[in-house]
């Protein structure tokens, strides 16, 4: 269980740092647009927005590959940096685009419980 969880949470923290190249790079090019659905004219109006979302999205990279660096002794670094990604996931959801609650939330959840039964 262990190995699952260890293995799922770099799989969220990849993919954190993947949203942050998206947010803070490819924001107004074709991939990034394509990815949050959005045109040329609002991607250049929210450009500054994105790459401060996109730094954070790095923090929590950072956290989670902390957390594994630690091995078993950063179940609580892993565990905290997984609760940030819940619940920013949550807010996303509720607040910008549904998916989110697929994309950031379920995997954190996913994480969280393999941690706690490992």
């Amino acid at each position: 269980m262990q190995t699952a969880a260890y293995i799922v949470i770099g799989l969220i923290g990849v993919l954190h740092v993947y949203i942050l190249v998206l947010e803070m790079f490819l924001w107004e090019k074709p991939a990034g647009r394509r990815a949050f659905g959005m045109s040329a004219e609002m991607a250049k109006s929210t450009k500054t927005l994105a790459a401060n979302q996109g730094l954070y999205n790095g923090f929590l990279a950072a956290g989670l590959f902390w957390g594994l660096s630690l091995g078993a002794a950063g179940k609580e670094v892993s565990t905290f940096f997984l609760l940030c990604v819940l619940i920013a996931g949550l807010y996303g959801a509720a607040t910008a685009s549904r998916k989110i609650l697929y994309i950031q939330a379920l995997p954190a959840t996913i994480g969280l419980a393999l941690l706690y039964l490992a």
